[in-house]
């Protein structure tokens, strides 16, 4: 067992659950269920969703990231890993919070699909109403 000193936060979009650890190094890694950040995240603009929380401060070479995500769609999974990653900066150093809380990473976003009531077809969609 490893003596390093991580830190651990989870984060959360619509159906999706990151678990983020963030350990001190000397260059940037970022590891995603056991897969590089590219591998694991096709577009640029989730794996740019993926590191903005770094970017804020300039803390892009001061981090390994490990992270276990699961639930919802790709993108989802970005920005609960996104969530994840801010939530766990704002344990290692309290300092970062406000600039993080103003860019909007520290908001969890709770929108999720309706369920479907009985008597509907989906959440709100009534069966086609006929006069005869």
């Amino acid at each position: 067992m490893s003596t390093e000193r991580y830190i651990e936060a989870v984060g959360r979009r619509k159906t999706s659950t990151a678990r983020a650890r963030i350990t001190p190094a000397t260059k940037l890694s970022v590891i995603v269920n056991g897969k590089k950040v590219e591998e694991y995240f096709p577009t640029e603009m989730q794996r740019s969703n993926v590191l903005a929380p770094l970017a804020v401060e300039g803390l892009e070479q001061k981090f390994a990231v490990s992270v276990q995500v699961s639930g919802g769609g790709i993108s989802s999974q970005a920005e609960a890993v996104r969530h994840g990653i801010a939530r766990a900066l704002t344990d290692f150093e309290a300092s970062l919070r406000t600039p993080l809380k103003q860019a909007g990473y520290l908001r969890r976003d709770p929108r999720m699909k309706e369920r479907r009531k009985f008597g509907l077809k989906k959440a709100r969609r009534a069966p086609q109403w006929s006069k005869r």
